[in-house]
């Protein structure tokens, strides 16, 4: 370090040059002859709330091999800056830090480094894009989640024409367990589009070793996703989510309560029906419910006797739920196939429909219980990331960065030799 300055816009430059040594040249190696210097200007993680500039006094070498195309060089240091760079490293590893364990934006980002955001992105985006390239991140892979979501709400024009391509992407998430039972989600992948065929793609580009690792694919009930499990992930098992699963039979509710809601009344629900007063009531575990709110569902039951449908429709959705919270699995799974055998057979028949929904997913129903409670929840979580940061970049254009920036918070870059203190 040569000297510590403070400018007048508050920002701190530090003059920097390396110890004098021997140089040999990059080419032949003969011994090259000092021949000045250069100053570069780099940009450095912020110190004491201030931008940080710092001035590389580079030496310049001359080689005095005749023979040998090298002129002259600049001395580098891949620790300090790449060739070229604008940002040093450790402001390059500050800024990742920040993004990934901040929740920063890259112009949150730049307006602490006091420089421009592409200056920011454009120097940490290589970075990002050789661990996205790593394909040793795909490693240990036991249990596969899946999930879609829209991640722009604009036209679907195509690329090549100016737009952003498909709203959807499918996301595939790791949700394999550590040692001690616990789920710690990493996301693996981001890919346009939301179909069978695009899972079924994606996981036969990850190799048979890959495939072969893989123990349980945990999915919604979506049937394009179960094609592509059965097909390229033979030795799986397949298991549908416990919240779809447990949101089917909330929804079977809502659609009982407004179908006798109109036949009995003739209109939608007003704020003095009772069966409209109840209607969030109806959507909460009875585990959960105070004792005022279970006298305004009794109240409800006997206001009249055509409620009973609706009644019986509460009953089946919590037998659902409480398949769920047993003190055993194999409990759960009792409560399971009583709801696969029972449920079709209801006069009900938006409980009829449930039940013969489940049955057709029977295997990955009953999968949760032979898996140890394997579950979406994980994906569902990353999801929940990806929304955040959406919201604080206030939206993306460009979807390559919109995937790295996801892969970079949703732990699914390996950047341990970049992020190290």
């Amino acid at each position: 370090m040569i000297a510590v300055e403070q400018h007048g816009d508050d920002r701190l430059v530090v003059t920097v040059e390396s110890a004098p040594e021997p140089m040999g040249c990059r080419s032949c190696g003969v011994i090259a002859r000092g021949h000045g210097r250069v100053e570069v200007r780099l940009v450095d993680a912020p110190a004491f709330g201030r931008p940080v500039r710092i001035i590389w006094r580079k030496r310049r070498w001359l080689c005095l091999e005749p023979a040998c195309g090298v002129g002259s060089f600049v001395e580098q240091d891949d620790a300090v800056a790449t060739p070229r760079g604008l940002l040093t490293a450790r402001a390059c590893r500050w800024a990742i830090e920040q993004i990934r364990r901040e929740h920063a934006s890259v112009n949150g980002v730049r307006r602490q480094l006091g420089t421009g955001w592409r200056t920011v992105w454009e120097s940490i985006r290589p970075l990002l894009q050789a661990a996205a390239d790593d394909v040793s991140r795909f490693e240990g892979v036991a249990i596969l989640g899946v999930d879609e979501h829209v991640w722009h709400h604009v036209s679907t024009k195509p690329i090549e024409d100016g737009g952003r391509g498909p709203k959807e992407l499918t996301g595939m998430v790791d949700l394999t367990r550590d040692a001690g039972g616990r789920t710690r989600a990493r996301l693996l992948d981001l890919v346009p589009g939301r179909s069978g065929a695009v899972y079924k793609d994606w996981l036969d580009q990850r190799g048979q070793a890959f495939r072969a690792r893989v123990e349980v694919a945990t999915l919604d009930p979506f049937h394009g996703y179960k094609n592509a499990i059965d097909d390229q992930l033979e030795d799986a098992r397949s298991v549908l989510d416990a919240f779809h699963v447990v949101k089917l039979a909330t929804a079977v509710v809502d659609d009982v309560r407004r179908r006798v809601q109109q036949q009995i009344h003739g209109h939608r629900g007003r704020k003095n029906d009772p069966l409209y007063r109840i209607r969030n009531i109806l959507r909460a575990g009875a585990e959960n419910l105070t004792e005022r709110q279970r006298a305004r569902l009794e109240a409800a039951w006997a206001a009249d006797e055509r409620h009973l449908e609706v009644e019986v429709a509460w009953v089946c959705a919590q037998q659902v739920r409480s398949a769920y919270h047993q003190a055993t699995h194999a409990a759960g799974r009792a409560v399971a196939e009583k709801i696969l055998h029972t449920f079709a057979s209801c006069p009900i028949p938006e409980v009829a429909r449930l039940g013969k929904t489940l049955n057709t997913w029977r295997r990955e129903f009953l999968g949760y219980f032979d898996t140890n409670g394997a579950n979406n929840g994980g994906t569902e979580a990353i999801n929940g990331l990806i929304e955040l940061h959406r919201r604080v970049a206030r939206g993306f254009r460009n979807r390559d960065n919109y995937r790295l920036r996801m892969l970079l918070i949703g732990g699914g870059l390996n950047l341990r030799p970049h992020t190290h203190r």
